[in-house]
């Protein structure tokens, strides 16, 4: 006899344990939460160099400089005209970046027009001094079509560095 209320005791608490984690389980349950699926893979938010070169590319020729460094945006000192521009599939942009920088190169956006450009430079480190000096460096950068006669325009500064 002394085994049937120990076991009515385990049991009413076994089951009341389940009836409570029952309810927290269920507690979400019955929200109504419409869910979207589609094919697509979701839209990637664009970065500030992005934004810039379709802004560009949409209000060109009537663009405003962009004022202050970005990280995203480093002026370019100049661009080299390729020897052939109708085939020509690269471009040689001379980089203006701060010493500081462990890495610098450039980036480009291709439009049926305008290839739009920019330098770019990550710090070593944000701690520590690092001189105000301007370092250049040329970087060439690889076009997926040809230059052709499409201009070269300058992100940060929206100025027209030369003409394919």
């Amino acid at each position: 006899m002394r085994g049937i209320p120990h076991s009515r005791t385990r049991t009413l608490t076994a089951v009341l344990t389940l009836a409570v984690s029952g309810a927290v389980a269920l507690s979400g349950c019955g929200k109504q939460q419409q869910q979207t699926v589609s094919g697509e893979p979701p839209v990637k938010k664009k970065d500030a160099f992005e934004e810039r070169a379709a802004q560009i590319v949409r209000d060109w020729p009537k663009i405003s400089p962009v004022h202050g460094r970005q990280q995203a945006l480093l002026p370019l000192v100049k661009a080299q005209r390729p020897k052939d521009a109708g085939k020509a599939r690269e471009i040689t942009v001379t980089v203006g970046h701060s010493p500081c920088d462990a890495h610098f190169g450039a980036r480009s956006h291709e439009s049926k027009g305008l290839v739009v450009v920019t330098g770019w430079g990550k710090r070593k480190s944000s701690k520590g001094m690092c001189t105000e000096m301007l370092a250049t460096d040329k970087v060439t950068i690889r076009l997926k079509d040809a230059l052709g006669d499409r201009k070269v325009v300058d992100a940060a500064t929206g100025k027209q560095l030369l003409k394919g």
